[in-house]
């Protein structure tokens, strides 16, 4: 299993285990950010030994499904994909696109705690 596919194998388990717990969207807020942050950690020690890396698209996932927060925390701890452009707008357009879809689900019900 790459690290690529590990990411997401976590992501996966991360939904599911909200979805089981009494406060799925709370869980799964605190375990994307902190989910997102460690694979930013991840991903710079991988830059830093010469290692196969985690794609920018994965990183870019992580932060649209609600892991931004983490992203920028994992970012400004490792001092990782701070500089680099095009992926700072990408990031950003993904960060905006998480809030917007995050008022959009609210708005309509279908978050509800």
């Amino acid at each position: 299993m790459t690290l690529n596919q590990f990411c997401f194998f976590i992501l996966i388990c991360a939904a599911f285990c909200s979805l089981l717990s009494a406060w799925p969207v709370a869980i799964w807020f605190l375990l994307i950010n902190v989910l997102t942050m460690v694979i930013y950690g991840a991903d710079k020690m991988a830059a830093r030994k010469g290692m196969r890396r985690i794609p920018e698209v994965t990183l870019l996932v992580f932060g649209i499904v609600g892991g931004w927060p983490g992203a920028i925390m994992g970012q400004q701890i490792f001092r990782h994909k701070t500089q680099k452009q095009p992926f700072k707008t990408w990031f950003l357009l993904t960060v905006v696109v998480s809030i917007v879809a995050t008022v959009a689900l609210y708005h309509f019900g279908l978050i509800v705690r």
